[in-house]
């Protein structure tokens, strides 16, 4: 069953194309993540699915309802970590969260009572009656996790969740999302932490340029792009350069070029070989991951 359905969205600013015809489902249960560049669409792409920005063409449904139609009821049964804090910086901790809790018509009671709990799921019982400006960065992320938690959503929206945190709290997050999903609770996750895509995400959705150009589990996105070695290596003499990169692709490499050092992709049973080594100074060679996967479908270019 999809909790979300996703066909042909389009998002437009001006003559800007943010989101160019995306298909795209995400299944009950399974935690979906949505990586890309700054500028690949993600945002937009979200902004869609939670009836905050409208669509410039396509449909969505998310939780069987259109997003055009129901967005009241659609948004009422979502969780949203935002990845900009937007805590009230003039109430303590647990008012946030109760404060929060109205606009799902929570009695005040009940509200506290989950407040407690949320805020012990995420180690911030101690600071419940601290002000927000009192707290680390990394406490706001966690509260801001907690307070999605309070109305005990079908779906919730991750939008860069870990963004900022110690290697404990990062873990502890972790381990709560895989909880949440444990539990039934379908997670969208955008982020450009390569280990948190890995670890948590049952599949992947790479953005690029407005279109998802792959999506798949992560072990098959590795296995169909990673290759079986990446090669990081600078040509010997500026003279050999369009010999060097004639010779790949003769060999039918793959590889990447940023500034003066290439990424060469040894995949389908090939290697470089002596010859063409003589020409490489080899500064690197490693097993493909996560991240070169990224690279190679979104660019190791630099993006403003």
């Amino acid at each position: 069953m999809a909790v979300i359905e996703v066909r042909n969205a389009v998002k437009t600013f001006g003559e800007i194309t943010a989101v160019a015809g995306v298909d795209l489902d995400v299944r009950q249960g399974e935690c979906f993540g949505l990586l890309g560049p700054n500028g690949a669409g993600k945002s937009s792409l979200v902004r869609m699915i939670i009836a905050s920005s409208p669509m410039s063409g396509g449909s969505i449904r998310v939780l069987g309802k259109d997003i055009t139609v129901e967005p009241r009821e659609i948004k009422a049964q979502l969780g949203v970590v935002p990845q900009e804090d937007n805590l009230d910086p003039d109430l303590n901790v647990l008012q946030n969260l109760v404060t929060f809790a109205r606009y799902f018509d929570m009695p005040k009671a009940e509200a506290i009572r989950r407040a407690i709990e949320v805020l012990t799921l995420f180690e911030l019982q101690e600071r419940q009656k601290a002000k927000t400006d009192e707290l680390s960065g990394g406490m706001k992320r966690r509260l801001l996790i907690a307070r999605a938690l309070m109305s005990r959503p079908r779906l919730i929206i991750l939008d860069e969740p870990t963004v900022g945190l110690d290697p404990q709290a990062k873990y502890l997050v972790w381990q709560r999302l895989v909880s949440l999903k444990e539990q039934g609770v379908t997670l969208l996750l955008c982020t450009q932490n390569m280990e948190e895509a890995w670890r948590l995400c049952d599949r992947l959705a790479v953005m690029n340029e407005g279109v998802i150009t792959a999506l798949d589990t992560p072990q098959a996105l590795l296995a169909a792009h990673g290759g079986s070695r990446i090669v990081e290596a600078r040509i010997r003499a500026d003279n050999n350069r369009d010999l060097v990169l004639e010779k790949l692709a003769g060999g039918h490499f793959s590889w990447q070029e940023i500034e003066d050092v290439l990424y060469i992709f040894e995949d389908g049973g090939r290697e470089l070989g002596d010859d063409l080594e003589q020409e490489l100074t080899i500064m690197n060679r490693h097993a493909p991951t996560l991240e070169d996967v990224f690279l190679r479908l979104t660019g190791r270019a630099l993006r403003e």
